[in-house]
């Protein structure tokens, strides 16, 4: 399947801000102190890491 141009666009902006986001919570981490906080910091880190993968994947298709 082929994705057109503006799609393949929206998917790499996507990715990109997905990752400026994993990356303050990865930084956001070390910097509270509050165990419930860093708790939701640590699970947004594992989802957008999951999700860049699937965009990646997405990314890969849309390149064939």
């Amino acid at each position: 399947m082929a994705y057109a141009l503006h799609e393949q666009l929206e998917l790499h902006e996507i990715a990109a801000f997905k990752s400026v986001c994993m990356t303050k919570s990865k930084t956001m981490q070390g910097l509270v102190t509050d165990e419930t906080l860093k708790q939701l910091l640590a699970e947004d880190v594992e989802v957008s890491t999951r999700q860049l993968q699937e965009l990646n994947l997405l990314l890969t298709k849309a390149n064939t």
